[in-house]
């Protein structure tokens, strides 16, 4: 074990020395692309500068797939996952402190998550062939082999159940659940966790969840690392090869989009605080939009550049209204919302919201300055090489372009595409994105 642990530094010590002069090279490593037999698509970046691997394995089992009536499911099942592995063939069980001791002494890890999109599994070890090798067996016995403990369930759901309820006496998680519910209307990604939706969860609806979607031919895994094709083709063989492979693997239905608002709503909610909470927002766009990099750039101009966006310079600057105010798309497989949010003084909450609106209308309409245009540019673009700065953030960039089906030389083109945005190109997606008369607007603070 010693000789193990002494290996892990120096290979973290090489790699930390490494990292700098592999920069500027990952923006033109090549992304591969193939289907296993059995119907695994993979994503491959061979980053030889580190000996170490990055893996995350998704699977379309995030909390759209969630049942109304049990909001957190794949939450609840992205949790459990780690909470034990059972006894299959002469592979021993292990509970989840065991299973914390076995990753510890690899020197590796697996984290897995569940967004709204996906249930995700997250290895990271270094490249040496036993250590991988033994990493990837663990690795496959956890994403196949749950133990769906009960006693453990209980408890973590009375800890769920009692942070929900701790959060909730927040003014900002009222207003982002409030909104939220405003925009999203009965599409799951609007669904509100509570106790009622965890009470209709068992370990049983959790494993047949787990059953259901986490397949061998559903599978989606991206790789970057120290590894040639035929290893990573290796790799995920071990990886997946515990899971249900059936003899044909059926589509999953369809999950309706999110429908765009009707009409203007206001929800004024009291509450004894220092500070009002104040956002607006409605659907926004799917990530696969078209109009992507026109809306990036145009919503850093907007709010999401910071001390430099044209709404901090009218509702902070000019004004003093709020330390802070911001704007943002959050797209995914459907419409994630669109924001703006700031915090005022009550009394200041009503001017600080009319400002943020003529600031957002006056934008939509005309759209940027030239001089604002070329900042945004300078900045995005200057800021790039802190987007591909390690192999996990390289891994999240290939992530996306395999989630959302964009090209495999997305990265190579993406700051020649952010160069070509025009003024007329902003204004243009704005106008078809964003419709500022028809906002769901949220404000918790004050009085009635």
């Amino acid at each position: 074990m010693l000789i193990l642990r002494k290996y892990v530094a120096r290979a973290c010590t090489m790699g930390a020395g490494l990292v700098l002069s592999a920069q500027s090279a990952w923006a033109l490593l090549p992304i591969q692309h193939w289907r296993e037999a059995n119907g695994a698509q993979v994503w491959l970046v061979e980053s030889p500068a580190i000996p170490m691997v990055d893996v995350q394995i998704r699977f379309d089992a995030g909390s759209r797939r969630d049942p109304a009536t049990q909001a957190g499911l794949a939450q609840a099942t992205a949790g459990m996952v780690s909470k034990g592995i059972r006894a299959v063939g002469d592979a021993p069980a292990l509970d989840e402190n065991a299973l914390g001791e076995a990753w510890a002494d690899l020197g590796a890890g697996l984290s897995i998550s569940a967004n709204e999109d996906a249930l995700s599994f997250a290895l990271r070890s270094l490249t040496h062939p036993d250590l991988l090798d033994k990493a990837a067996h663990l690795a496959a016995r956890q994403l196949a082999e749950p133990s769906w403990p009960e006693d453990i369930w209980q408890r973590e759901r009375q800890r769920w159940s009692a942070a929900l309820r701790e959060a909730r006496t927040r003014p900002a998680t009222i207003a982002n659940e409030t909104l939220e519910q405003a925009v999203y209307s009965s599409h799951p990604y609007g669904y509100r966790v509570t106790d009622e939706t965890l009470g209709h969860i068992q370990v049983a609806d959790m494993a047949q969840f787990h059953t259901h979607y986490v397949q061998a031919c559903r599978a989606r895994v991206h790789i970057v690392g120290a590894l040639t094709k035929p290893q990573a083709q290796t790799l995920v063989q071990t990886l997946l090869a515990r899971l249900p492979t059936p003899a044909q693997c059926d589509p999953l239905p369809a999950v309706a989009e999110v429908a765009p608002l009707a009409g203007p709503s206001q929800h004024n909610i009291p509450f004894a605080s220092a500070q009002a909470h104040v956002l607006m927002g409605q659907p926004g766009f799917a990530r696969r939009d078209p109009d992507f990099l026109a809306l990036l750039v145009g919503n850093h101009i907007l709010g999401g550049g910071g001390f430099v966006s044209r709404l901090m310079e009218e509702v902070r600057e000019k004004r003093g209204l709020s330390y802070s105010v911001y704007s943002q798309f959050a797209p995914g497989l459907h419409a994630g919302a669109f924001t703006i949010g700031l915090q005022t003084r009550p009394d200041q909450a009503h001017q600080a919201l009319e400002v943020a609106r003529q600031v957002l209308a006056r934008f939509v309409a005309e759209g940027p300055t030239k001089e604002e245009l070329r900042a945004a540019k300078d900045n995005l673009i200057g800021g790039f090489a802190l987007r591909i700065d390690s192999n996990q953030k390289l891994l999240a960039n290939v992530v996306n372009i395999a989630t959302h089906d964009l090209p495999l030389n997305y990265l190579e083109d993406w700051r020649a595409r952010v160069q070509a945005i025009t003024i007329s190109d902003i204004q243009s997606a704005m106008q078809r994105k964003l419709q500022p008369e028809r906002m769901a607007t949220v404000v918790v603070g004050g009085q009635p």
